[in-house]
């Protein structure tokens, strides 16, 4: 559709967020709960090749899910419950603090991986080599 250059680059944490388009800010990027759309329906951005698979997984496991157990281990040896209590406890603690917080992430992290360019790594291809200059021609100092 439209070039790059017609687009100013927008930060990536105020569009991702909120679940913007990277590129335009007006289109949304997400079709379901944590299914990205093929494309943007305002500027036509194609959002298929900026998935980030696992990312918003593992930034939630660090930021929510080790302060729940450290929160389970608390009530454990602060109260002495009985153990079903944890399940009625910290299992929907656990739950409304993860789940919120993963198309969030994702948009986050797909913005970024627009607004700077990132690709994935293609190690199957080689390097573009130049050619080694020679090391220049040592003098023996033995010889004059």
């Amino acid at each position: 559709m439209s070039s790059e250059q017609e687009w100013p680059p927008l930060p990536p944490l105020g569009t991702g967020l909120r679940g913007h388009c990277p590129r335009c800010s007006q289109g949304h990027l997400f079709s379901g709960f944590p299914k990205l759309r093929s494309h943007c329906e305002v500027c036509g951005l194609d959002h298929s090749c900026a998935d980030p698979a696992d990312g918003p997984a593992f930034f939630v496991i660090c930021l929510v899910c080790i302060p729940t157990v450290i929160l389970a281990l608390w009530i454990e040896a602060k109260f002495k419950l009985p153990y079903w209590v944890h399940p009625v406890t910290t299992l929907p603690f656990l739950l409304l603090t993860c789940i919120p917080l993963l198309r969030p992430l994702k948009g986050w992290l797909v913005a970024r991986r627009y607004f700077y360019k990132a690709e994935e790594a293609r190690f199957g291809t080689a390097a573009p080599t130049q050619p080694l200059a020679a090391p220049p021609a040592e003098k023996d100092s033995r010889s004059t």
